[in-house]
């Protein structure tokens, strides 16, 4: 049964590694025996990832990227492809920005919109292509509760969300034929930097537990066998699946 969850010999590329979710999943994807390419805004970025990574024993490389750049975007799939096959992606790397509807730069929005969903959407495409020369691979979109309901002051996030909980089922629609899984993840409300503003806002921390069944909020580590098994052998006829890992939130 291990050998189902087992990564080894395999190469992941992750985005948003440098900390947060990202990082979790970086290191719980190592652990499994992936060689992973962490990938930040800059090269400082992942440092600390790396080195969570190699000083357990597992190899690890850092990339970088402005994921709101579409070139260099490009330039990290070709870094990534230029390290060898690789054969998970786990597309992590976000941005939010709050302020009301009406007044929502639109320099914000075409930010938010870039990072969480074209960079999604073109590094999937370019590793893509790759893997259906394979014939296998695995994709792993991060997509939120937010895939699902439109939040408060966050319209441009919420919109890049539910588009990727909508290309997640597109891909999959067409690559599932050639043995590769395209699923995401959906957090629930986690404790990271994106989430900082309402753990700092007393009122809305209280009804988000309030609602939360595991009367708690999750941890980054709460991730990490979501993505194992999303990268794994295990989920090899699952396709086009939005996967919550919320506490119980979307049951109540």
């Amino acid at each position: 049964m291990a050998a189902l969850f087992s990564l080894a010999g395999q190469t992941a590329l992750v985005t948003g590694a440098s900390r947060g979710l990202g990082q979790a999943i970086a290191v719980a994807l190592a652990q499994a025996g992936a060689k992973v390419l962490c990938a930040s805004s800059t090269v400082a970025g992942s440092r600390d990832t790396v080195a969570m990574i190699t000083e357990q024993g597992f190899e690890a490389i850092g990339l970088a990227a402005d994921l709101s750049d579409e070139a260099a975007v490009e330039q990290l799939a070709q870094q990534a492809l230029a390290q060898g096959t690789v054969d998970i992606l786990v597309n992590c790397g976000g941005t939010i920005f709050r302020a009301p509807a009406h007044q929502f730069p639109m320099s914000e929005w075409h930010k938010v919109i870039a990072v969480n969903l074209d960079a999604a959407f073109l590094l999937s495409q370019r590793l893509g292509a790759e893997m259906i020369k394979r014939q296998q691979g695995k994709i792993i979109n991060i997509a939120s509760m937010l895939s699902y309901s439109g939040g408060i002051t966050v319209p441009a996030y919420t919109a890049s969300k539910h588009a990727i909980a909508g290309v997640t089922k597109a891909l999959a629609n067409e690559w599932a034929q050639h043995n590769i899984q395209v699923n995401a993840i959906a957090p629930g409300y986690f404790r990271t930097d994106n989430t900082a503003a309402l753990q700092a806002d007393t009122e809305r921390n209280a009804a988000i537990t309030a609602r939360i069944p595991a009367a708690r909020w999750g941890e980054p580590e709460d991730l990490a066998g979501a993505a194992v098994f999303l990268a794994s052998n295990a989920s090899n006829y699952v396709n086009g699946h939005v996967l919550a890992v919320d506490g119980g939130w979307l049951a109540r």
